[in-house]
Parts: C-alpha cells; sequence; structure tokens
C-alpha cells in the first residue's frame, strides 16, 4: 500500500483518538487555585484549561469552564471573588477541558464561541452547545468593561477565539499558546501554516501579559519564543520530508527536546501525521 495511505490511515487513527481530546485523558480531580491578574481580573488554574474570570458589578464573565466535574469547584472559586452570578461564558474553542462545565453553566449563563467551534461541537456531539456564535469579531460590554473575542486565523482547530482584555492589556490565547507542546486538531480545522500566521496576528494586538491555554501567566516575549520554537519544529518534519524520510522515520528521528518545554510523546506524536502530510504537500 502506499506512503499517503499509511499517513491518512495513521491521521484518522489520532483523530479518532483526540476526539474529545482532553475528556479522555482527563486528570483525577484536582483542588483549583486561583491567580490574580488585577483586582477584578483573576484565572482559576488546574484539571482543565485555565479559566479567566472578569468581575462586574452586573455580573461575572468567564473563558472557558474546563470539564464538567469542575463546575461546583470553579462557582466556588468565583464566590471567593464576588457575590455576583456568572452571566456569560466565552469559549476558547470546542475540546472538553475547556467547554465541559457547558452543559451546567447554559442553564443560567449565556455562552458564545466561534461558528466553527460550535460547528464542532454539533460534530463531535458534545453537551452544552452555545447558542450564540460569531464569524470575526464580537464584543462584550457589561457595566462598563469590555471582552473582545477574535478569530485570528485556523490554528489549533478552525474555531479558535482569542480573548482580549482591552483595558488589562491582558489576553487569553486558548490553546493557540500552551506552555507546553501543541497539539494540531486536523479532524477539527487545525493547521500549522495557519497557526503561524494566526500567531503573528495575535502578536499585533495590544497586550503585554497572556493567559495561556494552559501553563502559567507570562508576557509577550514567551509567545515570541514559542512561536520560534514551533517553527523550528516545523522545519525539521519539512527538511525530513524532502529527504524522502517516511512517517515512520519522522517519528523516530525527529528531535525536539532542544525546545523548552516540548516533548516528543503525547500531544505531538498525535499531531505528527497529519503535520507530516501537511508539510508534505509543500514539497
Amino acid at each position: 500500500m502506499s506512503r499517503t495511505y499509511w499517513v491518512r490511515l495513521a491521521t484518522a487513527l489520532a483523530a479518532a483518538g483526540s476526539l474529545w481530546l482532553a475528556a479522555s485523558q482527563a486528570p483525577p480531580p484536582a483542588d483549583l487555585t486561583v491567580t490574580k491578574v488585577a483586582d477584578d481580573l483573576h484565572v482559576i488554574v488546574g484539571s482543565g484549561g485555565n479559566v479567566a474570570v472578569l468581575t462586574t458589578e452586573e455580573g461575572v464573565i468567564l473563558v472557558d469552564d474546563k470539564f464538567e466535574r469542575n463546575v461546583p469547584e470553579i462557582l466556588a472559586k468565583v464566590r471567593t471573588l464576588t457575590d455576583k452570578p456568572v452571566r456569560y461564558v466565552l469559549n476558547t474553542h470546542q475540546h472538553g477541558d475547556h467547554t465541559g462545565g457547558n452543559a451546567a453553566l447554559i442553564q443560567t449563563a449565556e455562552i458564545v464561541a466561534h461558528k466553527n467551534a460550535r460547528a464542532n461541537m454539533v460534530k463531535n456531539a458534545q453537551p452544552g452547545v452555545m447558542r450564540m456564535a460569531f464569524s470575526d469579531e464580537f464584543e462584550l460590554h457589561l457595566a462598563g468593561k469590555e471582552v473582545r473575542a477574535r478569530h485570528l486565523g485556523l490554528g489549533h482547530t478552525n474555531g479558535d477565539a482569542v480573548m482580549h482584555f482591552p483595558k488589562h492589556r491582558v489576553v487569553h490565547t486558548g490553546d493557540l499558546f500552551v506552555r507546553g507542546t501543541p497539539f494540531i486538531d486536523y479532524a477539527n480545522g487545525g493547521s500549522s501554516d495557519g497557526w503561524m500566521k494566526t500567531l503573528d496576528n495575535i502578536l499585533a494586538l495590544d497586550f503585554d501579559r497572556i493567559i495561556p491555554g494552559h501553563g502559567d501567566i507570562c508576557g509577550r516575549e514567551e509567545l515570541v519564543r514559542w512561536k520560534a520554537s514551533f517553527e523550528t519544529i516545523r522545519g525539521r518534519v519539512r527538511e525530513m520530508s524532502r529527504a524522502g524520510k517516511s512517517l515512520e522515520e519522522v517519528t523516530r528521528d525527529l528531535k525536539v527536546d532542544d525546545q523548552p518545554g516540548w516533548s516528543s510523546t503525547g500531544l505531538l506524536a498525535r499531531s505528527l501525521p497529519g503535520l507530516y502530510e501537511e508539510l508534505s504537500r509543500g514539497r
């Protein structure tokens, strides 16, 4: 059988294994912690993806909501910050470690995401599908405070949104930026080529600090370095493909441990069949 067949088969298997990516590999329950960004902006850390909490006099805006099992503790943490209810949830993308709480929160809060993220949730039969979706940009104004949700291109999926808190000069990137190895969800429209352009679009925004999808809050310089690592790995895969290396050889020989926080196992291993095929097409 042809190399293309085996690449497609490996990609399909990786996609099947990545469906409900975080939910299927959910870590055991862990206590959540709260990190202060500003008096009215905090991050709930632990278990699933990072949750941003913007408090206002008219209610709370969340960015993402982890797994469904985390909702009671998320709400308990919110109550330590304000007595106002959660009014809105903005989802950065559709993966279950960022949207799992939708199923519970949709009963009392309005949930918003990019239209492709919504379509992916419908396709994957995920619970808590939002009623509202946007195409390119969505502004949420509550009690004089603002969050701007922007779809800046393909990347981790085809429906990623960056949440910009302009007053605070902070962005929440979702999994378009993580403090570690990225996952390219080709089954849900992800693209490494598109991702590089999208990262440039993020860097064009006016911000100083980043809430990543996973990992510690950091400055824009960390995103610049992470993008450089991503480009280095893409370049290595492309060169090995041009040299006629098979997917199996690339998987075996690809060097990543010189890039801070990167690992050749786990998420990169899931991404590699699709990345190999994507970059091989550009030979």
